[in-house]
């Protein structure tokens, strides 16, 4: 008789198919949950390795990331990544465009070569910091505004060619007046209209030198005090642009009235066109003044309003030269309009 009963061969063989199953589930689990292996070499456009380039693995969703730096031979390695989960290798490097693979899921235990890493060099980024300053402006227009001389002779400050200059500051409208009044060419400008009025006798100081050298005072302080008040004082309380704006466009009409009606309206320094205060408070200031210093018979309201109405008359006179003659023979920056 066998020393072993069929009841106990029976539990015996059952037992070991029960061990049997169980290594083998263990052997399946222990399968499935081991980890795998990511290695790869960042390199260039021209197969160069890139060092110091971040990797970074991360899932699709962007949790658990892992992070490190290549080193002179641009090599990396991942080991325990979670198989059956989407991953994403994320590079980046100085000087060069950003680089995501597509999603890698690794079965358990594999071992796999990302290929195809190459970085490109990123596009050129320019950055313009557009920075308006109207005064910076102002301050370039002005400095070519006192080069402009007509055959590169006589000043021609007080004329702007651009369409939108910014407004002049107090202290550039100042400037501008003392620039135009202290000229060697404005002096001799005021010898050849004193002589011209010493031939008609007007103002009436008589004859002779010394009568010359009054009506060349006279007629300076003209000139300075409608400069003084029209071109800076009044422009500058009243915010106000003493400059003619150049048209250079448009119908020859449009041009005309443009010209014509520039001594009694002005830009603001807003910007926006209103009534020539300043212009046409200067000629009548200036003529005011007048009565100050000229003889006794040339004195009095008529001849007050007299001379403002014959300045009005010669700034629309200079208006219209400056849009069709005086412009195209105008010196600015040592180039002819």
């Amino acid at each position: 008789m066998s020393i072993f009963s069929p009841t106990r061969s029976a539990v015996v063989s059952a037992m070991a198919v029960v061990l049997s199953l169980t290594m083998h589930g263990q052997s399946v689990r222990d399968t499935e949950a081991k980890p795998g292996t990511l290695i790869g070499t960042v390199t260039d456009a021209n197969s160069d390795p890139v060092p110091n380039a971040t990797v970074v693995l991360e899932t699709v969703k962007g949790d658990d990331p892992s992070t490190l730096v290549t080193p002179g031979n641009g090599f990396f390695e991942f080991h325990d990544v979670k198989p059956g989960v989407a991953y994403e290798i994320k590079i980046t490097a100085k000087d060069f465009a950003d680089w995501t693979s597509p999603a890698i899921a690794l079965e358990p235990g594999q071992f796999k070569i990302v290929t195809g890493i190459q970085l490109r060099i990123e596009a050129a980024r320019t950055t313009v910091d557009v920075h308006y300053d109207p005064e910076e402006v102002a301050t370039e227009q002005f400095k070519a505004e006192e080069k402009q001389r007509v055959f590169g002779i006589i000043p021609n400050f007080y004329v702007s060619y651009e369409s939108d200059a910014a407004p002049l500051t107090t202290k550039m409208k100042f400037e501008l007046a003392i620039r135009v009044s202290v000229d060697p060419v404005t002096a001799a400008g005021v010898g050849l209209v004193s002589a011209s009025r010493q031939a008609t006798n007007s103002p009436k100081y008589g004859q002779g030198w010394g009568a010359y050298g009054e009506r060349f005072g006279a007629t300076a302080a003209d000139g300075f005090s409608d400069i003084m008040i029209g071109g800076a004082i009044l422009p500058s309380l009243l915010r106000q642009d003493p400059r003619y704006f150049y048209q250079g466009t448009g119908t020859t009409g449009s041009r005309i009235r443009h010209a014509m009606f520039s001594p009694f309206v002005a830009k603001g320094d807003s910007g926006k066109w209103q009534p020539n205060y300043s212009s046409l408070g200067g000629d009548l200031a200036s003529s005011a003044l007048s009565n100050l210093y000229y003889p006794q018979s040339n004195r009095g309201a008529g001849l007050v309003f007299g001379n403002f109405a014959i300045g009005t008359a010669e700034r629309v006179g200079a208006s219209l030269a400056q849009e069709f003659i005086v412009g195209k023979f105008t010196r600015r920056g040592g180039h002819m309009k």
